[in-house]
Order: C-alpha cells, then sequence, then structure tokens
C-alpha cells in the first residue's frame, strides 16, 4: 500500500465527511455527542466563508481507492502585541485505522508551510487535559505548552 499522504483543502462536497469527524472527535475527546443539527450548519459556514475557517483533509491511496483519513480546521487571531497573526489548529481527527501512521504529522507539515508562506507569527491549538494522546503527538512534533490558561464562558 502507498504511504504517501495527500493533502488538499476542503471543498463543501466534504461536508459530510468532516462532520462525521467532528462528532468522533467530540465524543472520543471529550465524552460529548455533538448535536447535529448545530453541527452541521457551522461546518458548511467555514466552507462557504474561509474568514470562519478552513479545513484541511488528509487521505491516503488504499485498494479500494483515495481514503479520507482524517481533517483539522484552521483559524485565525490578531495579536496587535506582535502586528501578526496566530494561526489556530481546531477539531483535529484522524480515523483510528489511520492513527499512528503519519497522517497528522503530514497535515502539520502543510499547516506549518502555509503559515510560513502567510508570514504567521505562531502556531496554537488547544486540546482537552485529559487526552494523552494529543498531548504527546503535538509535543513530539515541536509544539510546546503554553502558559496561558483558557477561560470561557458560554452564553
Amino acid at each position: 500500500m502507498n504511504s504517501d499522504w495527500i493533502i488538499r483543502r476542503a471543498t463543501e462536497a466534504d461536508a459530510d465527511h468532516i462532520i462525521g469527524f467532528q462528532q468522533q472527535m467530540a465524543l472520543e475527546s471529550e465524552g460529548l455527542e455533538l448535536d447535529r443539527a448545530k453541527l452541521e450548519p457551522g461546518v458548511k459556514a467555514a466552507l462557504k466563508d474561509p474568514t470562519k475557517g478552513e479545513y484541511l483533509l488528509v487521505s491516503r491511496r488504499t485498494d479500494s481507492g483515495l481514503t479520507i483519513a482524517g481533517s483539522l480546521m484552521l483559524t485565525y487571531e490578531w495579536s496587535d502585541w506582535n502586528n501578526s497573526r496566530y494561526m489556530w489548529v481546531q477539531s483535529v481527527y484522524i480515523r483510528p485505522e489511520f492513527r499512528r501512521q503519519g497522517a497528522y504529522r503530514a497535515l502539520y507539515s502543510t499547516v506549518r508551510k502555509m503559515a510560513k508562506e502567510a508570514g504567521i507569527n505562531q502556531i496554537r491549538l488547544y486540546v482537552d487535559k485529559s487526552n494523552a494522546t494529543g498531548i504527546s503527538t503535538y509535543k513530539a512534533l515541536g509544539m510546546t505548552q503554553s502558559h496561558y490558561l483558557m477561560f470561557e464562558e458560554t452564553l
């Protein structure tokens, strides 16, 4: 089997894959069941408007053809301190049968290249504090834990 990963930007035709990935990711990483009635328009809004976010897909050729192995979403934040944008990696999901084979490494390599080309100051992500596998993966790729704590209020 070919081990080369194919990375591409998602299109509106990929919505069902991304929705399914997000439902699985939330269930696996946080034990949350996402409401498809809220999730679907949220994913489709980002697919239609890249200022909301953009999705990257990672695929691999298998015996049954090209198979989408996972995805992530990128969003951006302006830093007045650095006069630069930060790139946020969000909603990471790799299908279980493709984990530990380099799919996320290939995605992250593409993200780093995109960030450098766009003059991005930092790449950031947040991860559930109980997601030991994710944490070890991000550290292995050179990311370090930030000194910031995250706070939120649901309205």
